[in-house]
């Protein structure tokens, strides 16, 4: 077992009122008795690790010079903020972090009064600092907004579409890039550091505020020339860069590891703050764990591990993960056609498209954290005979629907959405649950909607969308392994709209739409013990429905309960629709849905997550006996 770190220094500290009483020189001692609190934490509980570490001291540093939690600090995606947390108020509870009942892997704004804006999707931070810049300034306050956002996230364009709108606004931001991956002009020690000291003081603003007073005398074409021939000028010096022509007064880049360069820079801003400001500072993700500084991916993502060693303690996995059978579908469908390219949002193993880019590189497109850009640049592709899988996360296609409605929907466009993390993700709670796709993607006109039960529907789900050019398909598999059934080689086209039954009953039918099918199974074996002769069928599509399926379990059956890992609105708002105008509810035939709860739910344990929504089989058996008017205690009599 691990010995827990010694931390004077940081047992001292509460709060960050409490790091504020410590000298300047005691802060590179407190940053890495931090770091050390930090891996011990997430050695014990998974989760983030390397943005986090790289983001130590800019964490110490901020709360230091800031008045925390009056000034506003918004940490972007928010997977960084471990040491954040663990500063604020919350080391106490930080070995509880993503477990059931503990603390969020993100910022959460009913957590602390020092996350005032929760976060967990990528490149929001500078939107709702601005929001919060302008309000401040409506109310008359004195405060500071500080945005942090890592080079990865502004590669998304509402962070551009963000400092846009702050410079024309003028309003007093300050925000901070942090480049932890690549530097155009990485910091070149002692004379990057003077230089953003210089840039960022008062004399030179003061002289700066002073030339612009002198040459607005002279109109605005002359002062507008001679202004941007100064800070052209000054490009050459401090690194000034794109943001300075969209209004931001830019700074950097600086050491985002020395304390020494860090403190001084913004305290400097602190107190010459005018208009928006960018502090550019070079961090390393991993920094100060050996382990997560070799890993090639900076150790993003972590299970439970070894602090000496850094291995990783994962169970055994007993069938492969969805992710990787579809990335194995596809490179197969890959082979047999060369129209078929991979598109993916910043998500490459995410997604399993890294596998696929391993076989076919010039046919795989990272478009970084862009999804809105993903989805039209897919519909551009098939509006010109290409086969575009866009592999997207179930929660961060939220982020693109509008283009999903009328750059692929709309124009009837062949573009294939492969949905991963649908349904309950387990640690990473609310903000990744994937609850709505079923619901948005089944309400737009001509999309065909499917849903996996097991990895062998979902190659051959793969190999459908594949072949279907009529418009757009989806299909949704969630995260985690497979049942273990066998696989087929090569998926087989399934039947556009057709389900199939996968148990015979009479009088009990449960109709499952996804991964929810093996606890139908299992239902059906528990009501068949009671004496009730149970139909399970796999609906495969929740658009379009399969109509003549649907009429012979309401004619045949009692009771009718529909099963899906989505929120309400989804696959049993369409089978509802249908029997309604059918005239098949009045035959008697008792409906109930089953559905995620209408509420976000927090991190926890998959299992327990879908046993407290009443969607493994005890829950579905409650939900037949309910249905009947016949208590559970009574199951075993019939």
């Amino acid at each position: 077992m691990n010995a827990k770190p010694n931390t004077p220094l940081l047992d001292k500290v509460v709060i960050p009122a409490d790091l504020r009483t410590l000298a300047e020189r005691d802060l590179p001692q407190l940053a890495s008795e931090l770091r050390a609190e930090m891996i011990d934490a997430v050695s014990q509980t998974g989760g983030h690790l390397g943005a986090g570490l790289g983001v130590v001291e800019l964490t110490v540093a901020l709360h230091y010079v800031f008045d925390t939690p009056a000034d506003r600090i918004i940490w972007d995606v928010g997977h960084q903020a471990y040491p954040h947390k663990i500063l604020t108020g919350r080391r106490d509870r930080i070995r509880t972090l993503r477990q059931e009942g503990g603390l969020s892997g993100f910022t959460k704004r009913d957590e602390s009064e020092y996350d005032p804006f929760g976060a967990a999707h990528s490149s929001t931070s500078i939107s709702a600092g601005l929001g919060m810049a302008v309000a401040r300034d409506l109310g008359g306050g004195k405060n500071n907004v500080i945005a942090v956002i890592g080079d990865g996230a502004l590669s998304a364009g509402m962070a551009y579409e963000a400092l846009n709108n702050a410079g024309a606004l003028d309003a007093r931001l300050i925000v901070i890039l942090n480049d932890n991956d690549m530097s155009i002009a990485p910091p070149t020690g002692a004379m990057s550091a003077y230089l953003a000291r210089l840039a960022s003081g008062r004399t030179y603003q003061g002289l700066r505020d002073v030339g612009k007073k002198l040459t607005s005398y002279l109109g605005r074409r002359v002062d507008r020339a001679i202004t941007r021939a100064v800070e052209h000028a000054r490009g050459y010096v401090t690194g000034g860069t794109l943001f300075e022509e969209m209004g931001f007064y830019h700074i950097g880049p600086i050491d985002g590891h020395n304390l020494e360069h860090l403190v001084p820079v913004l305290r400097n801003v602190r107190d010459n703050g005018r208009g928006p400001v960018l502090i550019h500072v070079v961090t390393q993700k991993g920094k100060g764990y050996a382990p997560a500084e070799a890993a090639s991916d900076k150790y993003h993502g972590v299970s439970r591990f070894d602090v000496i060693t850094g291995a990783q303690a994962k169970a055994p996995a007993n069938a492969p993960s969805y992710t990787n059978v579809f990335a194995e579908s596809l490179i197969r469908e890959a082979a047999e056609d060369d129209r078929i390219v991979a598109v993916t949002a910043a998500m490459p193993s995410g997604t399993g498209l890294d596998l696929f880019g391993e076989v076919f590189p010039t046919r795989t497109f990272d478009v970084g954290i862009a999804e809105q850009h993903g989805v039209t640049f897919a519909a551009g592709l098939a509006s010109e005979g290409y086969k575009p899988f866009a592999a997207i996360y179930s929660t961060f296609l939220q982020r693109a629907y509008d283009q999903v409605v009328h750059d692929v929907a709309l124009q009837k466009l062949p573009v294939r959405f492969p949905i991963d993390r649908a349904g309950y993700v387990g640690a990473d709670g609310a903000t990744h649950c994937g609850a709505f796709d079923t619901t948005f993607l089944a309400s737009l006109p001509g999309f065909v909607v499917m849903a996996a039960s097991d990895e062998a529907e979902l190659r051959h789900m793969v190999r459908t969308a594949a072949e279907y050019d009529e418009g757009p398909i989806s299909f949704r598999y969630p995260r985690g392994n497979g049942v273990g059934i066998d696989l087929p080689e090569r998926g087989s086209p399934l039947a556009i709209g057709k389900g199939r039954i996968v148990k015979e009953g009479t009088k009990i039918a449960l109709l499952s739409f996804g991964t929810r099918l093996a606890d139908c199974l299992l239902a059906a074996e528990e009501l068949g013990a009671a004496g009730l002769s149970t139909t399970v069928a796999d609906a495969r599509f929740a658009k379009p429905l399969d109509e003549d399926l649907l009429r012979r379990l309401a004619r045949e059956h009692e009771v009718l309960i529909t099963v899906e890992e989505g929120a309400i609105g989804g696959f049993a708002a369409q089978v509802l629709h249908f029997l309604a105008h059918e005239g098949l509810l009045e035959s008697g035939l008792r409906v109930r849905p089953l559905v995620l709860p209408d509420q976000f739910t927090d991190h926890g344990k998959p299992e327990k997550m879908l046993a407290a929504a009443g969607l493994d089989a005890h829950g579905i058996v409650r939900t037949v006996f309910a249905a009947l008017g016949r208590g559970m205690d009574v199951e075993h009599r019939a």
